[in-house]
């Protein structure tokens, strides 16, 4: 999946086919009618990303039904992170509450979300041949193909949101591989699933940075 580039000059925002469903809207409006600000949601994102951590962390001292139930808990807070981060564009441009900050708050608190959320899923398989080291891994990668974005935009060239491991691919990836890992803890299956994913994660975020980096200096050299 692709997603069309930003152009310089204007804020970066991904093309969600979400933003157009009906509930969505709705539940935009809502929030703004009841005067939850976007800047406010973006921070949010964070703590429910904060606590998903939390639950992978725990998952990793449990096991059996305890462990699925956290790890279910984990998977629900990454899809309740882009819920928040899906909601604070809405409001702040469908519904016209776009603030000067605005642009910091819909970025930095991405960095933090994937970060915790990622490093939190390593640390759910911390007793196992480099669990932690996966979700670091894949965190710093995560970090750095947003870097490479940024910087395309810094050098006043377009940013492009291409993946094939942007922040909803490696949401959605990691999103199967918990739910799947709590599959393993009930059945008492080898623990396998969220290795796997964090290691698919970290290999399609170098793709995606090679190709972001491609296509900037495409783009620096055809100006």
């Amino acid at each position: 999946m692709t997603t069309p580039p930003v152009k310089p000059g204007t804020a970066p925002r991904r093309v969600l086919a979400t933003r157009s469903a009906r509930w969505a809207i709705a539940l935009a409006h809502w929030l703004a009618r009841h005067r939850v600000r976007p800047n406010a949601v973006s921070v949010a994102g964070v703590v429910v990303a904060a606590a998903a951590s939390v639950a992978f962390a725990a998952s990793g001292s449990v096991e059996g039904g305890a462990r699925a139930v956290l790890l279910v808990g984990a998977a629900a807070g990454i899809q309740l992170r882009l819920l928040c981060n899906l909601l604070d564009g809405m409001i702040a441009v469908e519904e016209g509450f776009k603030t000067r900050t605005g642009d910091i708050y819909n970025d930095l608190p991405d960095r933090l979300a994937d970060v915790v959320i990622l490093v939190g899923a390593g640390y759910s398989a911390r007793f196992f041949a480099g669990g932690v080291t996966l979700g670091w891994a894949a965190a710093v990668m995560a970090v750095f193909t947003a870097y490479v974005r940024l910087l395309a935009g810094s050098l006043g060239v377009t940013q492009h949101f291409i993946g094939p491991m942007a922040k909803q691919h490696r949401m959605f990836t990691l999103t199967v591989a918990t739910l799947l890992a709590a599959i393993e803890a009930v059945v008492e299956a080898p623990p396998r699933a969220i290795r796997i994913g964090l290691a698919i994660i970290i290999a399609g975020s170098i793709v995606t940075a090679v190709r972001r980096t491609a296509r900037m200096a495409r783009d620096v050299n055809a100006r």
